[in-house]
């Protein structure tokens, strides 16, 4: 892995990005804005599920009451999603809200990107610019054709010029598109042109099982190269699917060391046992585990501890049998249908 990109810090709320700060994981309410309930009782489960930045569109004067309302029953940071109105992010910065998602050449003129700029500054709260290829300027997509990665990097700067204006700083830029290769290169050349913080993510990505694997592949590229602040996996799906991606795919790139890491065998021939069931169970009930560990689940007693030496504690499948091992080192053999049981016991112990 590169070494991280060196980001200029903001802060929401009580969360750093950038400066070197741990990447954190994002995701949106999607609940209609009338129902402020359903709202406040999405976003807790958010939290509960590992949310760290949480972002809530507010599309009308009336959605403003979901800012107290949510931060009320949350700790993590909360943005509000602006299009267009001003003033409705006036009316949220007023109303306590940690950060300001809104692309400053799509609210009028310099007065209002300056009311906006100094509201913001009183407060301590930065502003998120997110750019895509569906939101790019006439004259922008006039030079380049169609929205390339060169298009993208040079909307995201435009915008960010329109704060620097009025010596406005705390910008977080995104710089999304539904088409992998392009989503990477314009980080890349965003990156390299400024120091402003970076919110990845992939957009329109889709359902949850295609939605992952284009986010991974994005997402975990650009994190590879030490690229990277925050994230969000976007899907059409519970949106607590997307927190669970966006922690899985930090902890494959090495991002991630505070919860439990699952290993196991894509089973061959010699497998006799159920392990596609108990690997399935061991991941669920690992959810609930918050434990720097490695854990294991093997099919075959052969190689299994073997392969997996550097597990903390793991399971391998024989017919009908299991044997429970840690580092490597078998502890003890029991039966099939106990095997995940046992594991959770030992892992109880670490």
């Amino acid at each position: 892995m590169s070494e991280r990109r060196k980001s200029r810090a903001v802060k929401a709320g009580g969360v750093q990005i950038g400066g070197g700060a741990r990447v954190s994981v994002q995701s949106m309410l999607n609940v209609p804005a009338a129902d402020i309930a359903g709202n406040v009782a999405q976003a807790v489960a958010l939290e509960n599920a590992g949310c760290e930045i949480l972002r809530v569109a507010i599309p009308n004067k009336d959605a403003v009451a979901l800012v107290p309302a949510i931060k009320e029953a949350i700790s993590i940071p909360l943005v509000a999603d602006i299009h267009f109105d001003y003033r409705l992010a006036l009316d949220c910065v007023a109303a306590g809200v940690d950060k300001i998602r809104l692309n400053p050449g799509n609210i009028g003129g310099d007065d209002r990107v300056k009311a906006v700029a100094d509201a913001c500054r009183q407060k301590n709260i930065p502003i998120r610019i997110g750019v895509n290829s569906g939101s790019l300027e006439k004259s922008i997509l006039a030079k380049y054709g169609h929205p390339t990665a060169e298009a993208l990097r040079d909307s995201a700067l435009y915008h960010a010029g329109l704060l620097e204006r009025f010596d406005f700083h705390d910008i977080v830029l995104s710089i999304k598109s539904s088409h992998v290769p392009t989503m990477v290169q314009a980080y890349r050349l965003t990156a390299a042109a400024c120091d402003y913080p970076l919110h990845l993510g992939v957009t329109e990505t889709g359902t949850a099982y295609r939605g992952t694997i284009k986010s991974a592949a994005g997402i975990g590229a650009l994190l590879l190269d030490g690229i990277g602040d925050t994230i969000r996996v976007s899907l059409t799906a519970d949106t607590r699917e997307e927190v669970k991606a966006g922690k899985a795919i930090l902890e494959a790139c090495g991002l991630r060391d505070d919860e439990p890491k699952l290993v196991s065998c894509p089973t061959c021939g010699r497998t006799a046992v159920d392990l596609i069931g108990m690997a399935t169970e061991v991941e669920a009930r690992l959810q609930s585990i918050h434990k720097p560990i490695t854990v294991a689940v093997m099919g075959c007693i052969v190689n299994g501890p073997g392969e997996a030496k550097e597990a903390d504690v793991g399971l391998a499948g024989g017919d009908g049998r299991a044997v429970i091992f840690r580092k490597g080192e078998i502890l003890y053999t029991v039966d099939e249908k106990d095997a995940v049981n046992c594991l959770m016991s030992e892992i109880e112990k670490l």
